[in-house]
């Protein structure tokens, strides 16, 4: 019998995922201008406030202040009405030097040596169900939020969009784990206030199915196109009006939306935000590390759908064990168990290795703090910082470099495919 399966996501102008990217922002143009920078770093936002708190060990010196704001602004809350933008808000700063007992587990004379800076288990999944191995309810509805921030800065079709909003997708699958149809997608967007409620509601339910819904479809190939049948139960903006959001409907905290950043619900979760974490936190690099494992085995033909856990003590140098899990789907005639043996020997997963492997101590976070860690497109490009304290500095960067199927030749020799 066919099951049915939901996963959500949330916009940019979300209060958590603000609290991301101003984490992020900071751990950016923290290793912009001192790439060996360690950082733990959480903002907190309300009506009209930020909080930045946490550890930083760095030469550089910023003006926090300036990079909260820049970014709120950037979200899109530049508007007075909206009880919370990036020129006005207060901006409190309790960032502090990073505690020297837990620097000297993370760092050693050889860098090679660099222990784990935390103790945890990190996960990462893929499944041959989208073109990015990622899970389909989960890629729809980062799509849909993505095209109506698309929307919104366009002012043209929908105009009067603003920058809090959510999306959820429920599909039915097959008794064989095969998206059958969507069954019902939930949109709930903030909006500019109306006259009259009812008139508000038809028409937002009007814009969202017949102008954001085919923009989404249109992106997605023939086969995914298939499932947007005309029987998708829609709820749109189901409680009503949403005009009070962002950080002044709901407060917003750093790492709150883990499920989000990663698989939507699929595979698991070892419960460590990435967001305002240098990757010297396995929390983070792990995390992308185990993704780039997981998704150039399935590349590979190991099995259609794995899930690859790996866990750390801290201050020590390897990893505890790797666990390797294709829940039936294996295409070799090997146990999991040795599949992750495997692995083991494939990818080196000490903690300055997977930096190197990945190129991690770039600026390379801010772009992944919204719409997802997992499932996006490494590219080649040139960014920019200012600072009124370190200058002008411009880098070359790499991102999304756990998403690369650069490991898929080396796996299918180590398996013999």
């Amino acid at each position: 019998m066919s099951y049915l399966f939901t996963s959500e996501s949330v916009s940019e102008g979300h209060p958590d995922k603000i609290a991301d990217q101003i984490s992020d922002a900071l751990i950016d143009h923290f290793l912009a201008y001192d790439a060996d920078s360690k950082v733990a770093c959480e903002t907190l936002v309300t009506t009209g406030q930020v909080v930045l708190a946490g550890e930083v060990k760095s030469k550089a010196y910023l003006d926090v202040q300036k990079i909260a704001r820049d970014t709120i602004n950037k979200i899109g809350y530049t508007k007075g009405e909206y009880q919370f933008d990036g020129n006005s808000c207060g901006v409190l700063s309790a960032i502090h030097e990073q505690s020297q007992d837990i620097n000297q587990g993370v760092d050693r004379a050889s860098k090679e040596e660099q222990g784990a800076g935390d103790q945890g288990m990190m996960f990462g999944y893929a499944t041959n169900e989208t073109e990015n191995f990622m899970p389909l309810a989960l890629e729809i509805s980062h799509r849909l939020l993505k095209e109506l921030a698309a929307l919104r800065r366009e002012l043209i079709e929908i105009p009067y969009l603003r920058p809090d909003a959510k999306a959820q997708v429920t599909l039915q699958y097959s008794d064989n784990n095969v998206p059958e149809r969507i069954d019902a997608i939930v949109v709930s967007t903030q909006h500019d206030d109306f006259d009259e409620d009812e008139t508000m509601l038809a028409k937002i339910k009007s814009d969202i199915i017949n102008i954001l819904v085919p923009r989404v479809k249109a992106t997605f190939s023939q086969e995914v196109q298939t499932l947007f049948g005309d029987d998708i139960k829609f709820h749109i903006n189901p409680t009503g009006k949403f005009v009070i959001g962002g950080p002044h409907g709901d407060a917003g905290l750093t790492g709150r939306k883990i499920i989000v950043d990663t698989y939507g619900g699929k595979g698991a979760h070892g419960g460590g935000a990435f967001s305002g974490k240098d990757p010297s936190k396995v929390d983070r690099s792990a995390a992308y590390a185990t993704r780039h494992i997981a998704k150039n085995l399935v590349a590979a033909g190991v099995a259609t759908e794995i899930l690859v856990q790996v866990s750390y003590a801290i201050g020590v140098v390897e990893p505890m064990g790797i666990f390797v899990n294709t829940y039936g789907t294996s295409k070799i005639d090997l146990t999991d168990g040795q599949i992750a043996e495997i692995v083991t020997s494939i990818f080196d997963m000490r903690p300055f290795a997977i930096e190197e492997r990945l190129k991690l101590r770039n600026p390379i976070y801010t772009e992944t703090a919204a719409y997802g860690h997992m499932g996006r497109t490494p590219e080649v490009k040139t960014v920019v910082f200012e600072s009124p304290y370190e200058g002008t500095k411009e880098i070359e960067v790499e991102t999304f470099t756990w998403e690369k199927l650069d490991y898929v030749e080396k796996v299918k020799q180590a398996f013999k495919l």
